[in-house]
């Protein structure tokens, strides 16, 4: 591995980016609720990656980008590089339906096997290209110009940015998964004080994030971290509702709040107030109803990045830092410059990856804005 110095996303994307909300953070693209109403969508709903509705919003996006630069020639391929083969290649075969798009999707991650790739049509003229090596991606671009689907001037090229762009899936993803778990730590030990009880939190948190609960967490960190801060603040019993989830007695997250809520007097002020806030953006359908986890997460997030000297080794880079996957920006450089429209997705929350406005002041960056070291293979 080799570090190539500092830079950031942005270096490839500017700020073509849309986060969780799908609020585009290039102001001189619609807002969420201009496109909603052209696309005939419910006031007020934030459709997720997987969904239809969720390609239906970005296609408008991407053509609209494309509107801004200096090319006439119209969108007629979908190119798309993610790490995840379920969620990425069902946002990928969204796109090209609602785009009416031929196109292929590099699915990268990288573990100590010898070097394999996969290449499948997942529909017609929709190419699934998997691989585990990053570096894989330099064939891709070869794979896709040899089957009619050159990136060029003509091809939107969609890059997630969450352990794809930044943090690579089998390389660093390690990282970004510990910043997540300290914001956690930090959030609920932070709101216990003195009753913060460690062991009682690692506990419940190793246990509730197998994948034996997805059912009942719905696998959100949110969610996570609300139950491992009532569970710490002793009103409920972990092995109690292990006990309740496994027989089927607690089946969901919202049950869950709906029966603290009616005990929310025994809550402490504290407690009690950060429970009503949680519990009113549940109500209100909000996906990451715990704010204040997530704006720690932030803050956790961009404090691994770009941190360490410019001569640590690279192994050391990607054992403590959270950086940009060189091959990935090799690739879009390279991809831009041919004239392709690049645009970066996330799933992260907004919360998770964008400064409040006093962060801001102080020069805090969103997460696809902030420097850090890019380390390949290349």
């Amino acid at each position: 591995m080799k570090n190539y110095g500092r830079t950031a996303v942005s270096e490839y994307l500017g700020d073509g980016i849309v986060y969780r909300s799908l609020a585009p953070l290039d102001s001189r693209l619609p807002s969420l609720a201009q496109v909603g109403r052209e696309l005939g969508l419910p006031a007020g709903m934030v459709p997720r990656k997987s969904e239809a509705d969720y390609a239906r919003v970005v296609v408008h996006l991407l053509q609209a980008a494309r509107a801004l630069e200096p090319y006439r020639t119209s969108l007629r391929r979908l190119v798309f590089v993610g790490d995840t083969r379920m969620n990425d290649t069902t946002a990928f075969a969204n796109l090209c339906q609602v785009g009416e798009w031929p196109g292929a999707v590099f699915i990268g991650d990288e573990n100590s096997a010898p070097a394999q790739v996969q290449v499948a049509e997942i529909a017609p003229q929709q190419t699934l290209y998997l691989s585990n090596r990053w570096a894989a991606l330099e064939d891709f671009d070869r794979t896709c110009r040899k089957s009619g689907l050159p990136v060029d001037e003509a091809t939107a090229v969609v890059i997630d940015l969450d352990k794809t762009a930044i943090g690579a899936r089998g390389r660093n993803a390690h990282v970004i998964d510990s910043a997540r778990v300290r914001a956690v730590h930090a959030t609920v030990a932070g709101l216990l004080g003195t009753a913060f009880d460690q062991e009682r939190f690692q506990a419940a948190y190793d246990q509730l994030k197998q994948p034996e609960f997805h059912p009942f967490t719905a696998d959100n960190q949110d969610y996570l971290a609300y139950i491992c801060l009532i569970l710490g603040s002793g009103l409920h019993d972990r092995q109690a509702l292990v006990d309740e989830v496994r027989l089927g007695q607690m089946r969901s997250f919202r049950q869950f709040i709906d029966q603290i809520d009616g005990r929310a007097a025994q809550l402490p002020t504290g407690l009690s107030d950060v429970h009503a806030e949680i519990y009113a953006n549940v109500r209100r359908g909000d996906p990451t109803p715990f704010k204040p986890f997530r704006r720690s997460e932030y803050l956790e997030t961009v404090g691994r990045m770009g941190h360490m000297s410019d001569e640590a080794p690279a192994v050391d880079l990607l054992a403590e830092e959270i950086v940009l996957t060189q091959e990935v920006r090799a690739a879009a450089l390279e991809w831009r410059q041919r004239g392709a429209l690049l645009f970066g997705l996330s799933d992260k929350p907004d919360e998770a990856s964008l400064p409040t406005p006093e962060q801001a002041a102080l020069g805090y960056r969103p997460i696809h804005s902030t420097l850090t070291h890019a380390i390949g293979s290349l």
